[in-house]
């Protein structure tokens, strides 16, 4: 099938890309469109030229299919050069989005037109590259150097009320988009082709205070990356040098990006988040329930955040309280977090009302018979979530789902505590739950097929990531977190400072250190759930110096002091003389001499701890896929997306690396936390990475 077709409309060639589903710029592609231009250009009863696509969108990006091999000729560049070089006018018919090299297409023709719900975007910057067929160079002249800065390192999609504001497009039509594409052809027909390239930028006001400026303000967001800084040079080139140079540039420093590992691992990011959808023994016909209206346990913290995403999307949600005083409060914050979207512009008073009368407040459980889905999100024990389960049991109508927000605990066991464990399974949003994108989604023993797709579906409907997890204490997130807590508390006994090990990680890319986070979080979180696990089924030496900490009612940021001490009103974290001198004492009470722990020891015992557990967890059955684990750990424990998560991050270590270092860390340390997980052992020894076991196993 050709993907790249033309219709004569008079003297004007209409070419039509078809490529579904989003008429992504593959070789069939740039070569049609490349063939069609030198045709054209030697025809002389065709004047002008109209490039539009069919189905939903215009040119949406680079074909995802040949990321990773060689790209055939013609090359994107070449393509959208010879556009631009073309004697005869060419406009872009866009609708839908235009993407990457979409938009570098359409920066190519002469003239642009949209309809109303267009959307333009150079997105790059978020799979480790930039925008490498003249983007940068291109839409700075046409947009301005402030406006082509802030979208190629946002990577956002700016709509076409916005770019047509910015001189990108020069007309958005309400009526048929290629009538007004062929009408505005036919108008140009006497003007001539205008060229981007040829449009001149007045670096006046864009020099290096400009540009430094930039540096500075995403300076913190963009911690750690490679591509944002060649993006501002490239933008930089456009300034101040000719088209052809620029596009040299350009060039040279898209290979850079391409080359450096982070390209690798922000695109397997890209793939990973696409892949956790994809479960064994679930397809397109399992059959799944409807979801009208939602139930929710609780109006605290998380369970007002859990519900603020159902509400978003239209979905209305009754929730439950014990008290009149706790249901206030918690719809009044749900109200305050609102307001404050409308006080940034995000929502109108009239929608924040709208959302407001989608929440249905009760003290009833009776008032939850006719949700088709119910979360509880009450305290974390097994007591009281047995006790919802069993209420629940007794009024949910026939087909609702129940679920479970634990963070830790056995769902098969809260399951057992209805007459129907098929209609239970575990959906643990992540605090702030409103915010956070992730949303672990436990399939029990005895889970039906068609609840897991239900909230498989869910997840994407109310715009969370959702991966499914088996039983297992702390699931996969929370289960990886507790070894790569305990060797940070390890560090510290044995040496290092609080500080040290946080800035270690920090460093590393973490957004935060595991002393911080402890602190953020609650010392005593840590604490309560240690006394409930046993002193014999944990490290104690790791964990006595924080138990004294929280016996000092030194709880962390919440009242001021934890592991850091913090200034009232500030959360910036501080060390403490008197922490130190509690760890001495520990260290000594255990026989420990302290020694200085290089940064690189520190980081290097956590995330061989967390690659440990992530491979016990995917040999357990717990995780379908290597990369399912590295999309929990990314979106849910600010793991470093430009380091592809800890499982791609071991594969790029090398596991027989990997593998060699847990033993030796066995010897060393002892073995009670040092066994090597079965699978990366057998990994380890064939060569194998955690890649090739996803595309062996999962599919």
């Amino acid at each position: 099938m050709t993907t790249v077709s033309r219709e004569i409309r008079g003297n004007i060639a209409v070419l039509t890309v078809d490529n579904p589903p989003v008429n992504a710029l593959s070789h069939s592609v740039r070569d049609g469109l490349s063939k069609e231009m030198a045709a054209l250009a030697a025809d002389d009863s065709v004047k002008a030229i109209v490039i539009a696509c069919a189905g939903r969108t215009f040119i949406a990006g680079a074909d995802i299919r040949e990321f990773g091999s060689a790209p055939k000729e013609p090359h994107l560049p070449d393509v959208v050069n010879q556009i631009e070089a073309m004697e005869k006018p060419v406009v872009a018919a866009i609708h839908g989005t235009a993407l990457g090299g979409g938009l570098e297409v359409a920066l190519g023709c002469h003239y642009r037109v949209a309809v109303p719900s267009a959307k333009i975007g150079l997105p790059e910057v978020k799979l480790g590259i930039l925008p490498g067929a003249g983007g940068t160079q291109r839409l700075p002249r046409i947009a301005g150097p402030a406006n082509a800065i802030e979208a190629i390192l946002s990577g956002r999609h700016v709509n076409a009320k916005e770019a047509l504001g910015w001189g990108v497009l020069d007309e958005i039509t309400d009526g048929d988009l290629l009538e007004a594409a062929v009408a505005m052809a036919e108008g140009a027909i006497e003007k001539g082709p205008r060229r981007v390239g040829e449009m001149k930028i007045d670096g006046s006001q864009f020099g290096k205070e400009f540009f430094d400026g930039v540096r500075k303000s995403i300076a913190r967001k963009t911690r750690g990356y490679f591509a944002p800084e060649r993006c501002i040079q490239c933008v930089e080139a456009a300034v101040s040098m000719p088209i052809e140079e620029g596009l040299k540039r350009e060039r040279e420093l898209f290979y850079e990006c391409a080359s450096n590992p982070q390209s690798k691992a922000l695109q397997h990011m890209f793939f990973a988040e696409r892949q956790v959808s994809r479960i064994p023994g679930i397809t397109k016909e399992t059959p799944r329930r409807e979801i009208k209206r939602v139930g929710i346990i609780g109006a605290g913290t998380m369970g007002g955040g859990i519900a603020m995403n159902f509400v978003n999307v239209g979905i209305p949600v009754t929730i439950l309280e014990v008290q009149q005083e706790a249901l206030d409060r918690g719809l009044g914050v749900v109200r305050k977090n609102y307001e404050r979207s409308a006080a940034k512009g995000k929502l109108t008073a009239d929608q924040v009302e709208g959302l407001m009368g989608l929440f249905t407040g009760t003290l009833s459980y009776d008032d939850l018979s006719d949700c088709d889905l119910i979360i509880e999100a009450v305290f974390e024990t097994m007591e009281i979530k047995e006790k919802v389960f069993t209420q629940l049991d007794a009024v949910a109508k026939p087909g609702a789902i129940l679920a479970s927000n634990t963070s830790y605990l056995d769902v098969d066991k809260i399951a057992a505590c209805t007459k129907r464990p098929e209609d239970v399974l575990g959906l643990h949003f992540f605090s702030p739950a409103n915010v956070m994108r992730l949303l672990e989604i436990v399939r029990a023993e005895k889970t039906a097929d068609d609840v897991l797709a239900t909230c498989v579906d869910l997840a994407k409907t109310i715009r969370k990531v959702g991966v499914v997890a088996g039983v297992c204490h702390g699931f996969i997130g929370n289960r990886m977190l507790s070894p790569y807590g305990r060797e940070a508390s390890l560090a510290v006994i044995e040496g290092a400072k609080p500080e040290e090990v946080d800035k270690a990680l920090f460093d590393f890319g973490m957004p935060m250190g595991p002393m911080t986070m402890s602190d953020m979080a609650g010392v005593d979180i840590g604490y309560l759930n240690r006394k409930g696990m046993g002193r014999e089924n944990y490290e104690t030496k790791a964990y006595d110096w924080v138990d004294r900490l929280v016996e000092m009612d030194r709880k962390g940021l919440k009242v001021g002091k934890g592991i850091y001490k913090y200034a009232e009103g500030d959360r910036t974290p501080q060390p403490d003389p008197e922490v130190m001198k509690i760890i001495e004492e520990e260290s000594a009470k255990l026989g420990i001499e302290r020694k200085p722990i290089p940064a690189e020891d520190i980081v290097e015992r956590c995330m061989m701890a967390l690659i440990n557990e992530g491979a016990k967890i995917l040999g357990e059955g717990k995780a379908y896929r290597a990369s399912d684990i590295d999309v929990v750990y990314v979106n849910g424990y600010g793991y470093p997306p430009y380091r592809g998560g800890p499982m791609h991050y071991a594969d790029t270590l090398g596991l027989d690396k990997v593998y060699a270092k847990i033993v030796e860390f066995g010897e060393t340390m002892g073995p009670r936390w040092w066994q090597p997980a079965p699978l990366l052992k057998e990994l380890a020894e064939a060569g194998k990475t955690f890649a090739d076991y996803d595309r062996e196993n999962a599919g």
